[in-house]
């Protein structure tokens, strides 16, 4: 399921950790980066490769938002709508991004170009509202700004 290359940074890292069950969270984002989600297969292989329990795999790729369950478009709209957010329209703009799409909150578009989800919190209260594109943040995001950001994505 890794690459042999993702292989040998796991083996880099396990010195740096004293157990390997807190390789987790990299090995996760290791799947992740590879495939693109995390698969019930996926868990089951880092379980075996980090000889811990499945639960502990299944709790850390559920309790994380940023592990996705589930294929997700090119791009994968995050909206946080957490109390910062929510109180400077962070729930206008997760309606706002789903009204323009055409799709409902965890729905990807059918060209599988755009998933939105909306997040418990991305630790950015001070420039609420905004949103995560993949690995990109967008702050202090008005929703002129999410249609220009759209367009370009487009």
């Amino acid at each position: 399921m890794l690459s042999e290359e993702n292989l040998k940074k796991v083996e880099k890292l396990k010195p740096r950790f004293q157990t390997t069950q807190a390789l987790t969270l990299p090995v996760l984002w290791m799947i992740q980066q590879q495939h693109g989600w995390i698969s019930s297969e996926a868990m089951l292989y880092v379980a075996q490769l980090l000889n811990v329990p499945v639960s502990h795999v299944y709790g850390v790729v559920t309790f994380y938002t940023m592990y996705n369950q589930k294929p997700v478009g090119k791009y994968h709209l995050q909206v946080c709508t957490n109390v910062s957010c929510m109180l400077n329209g962070g729930e206008e703009l997760r309606d706002h991004v789903c009204e323009r799409l055409g799709v409902k909150l965890g729905e990807t578009t059918s060209d599988s170009r755009f998933t939105v989800t909306e997040v418990e919190c991305l630790g950015s209260c001070g420039t609420a509202p905004m949103m995560q594109v993949n690995d990109d943040y967008f702050e202090n995001i008005s929703l002129e700004q999410v249609d220009e950001l759209l367009e370009k994505l487009s």
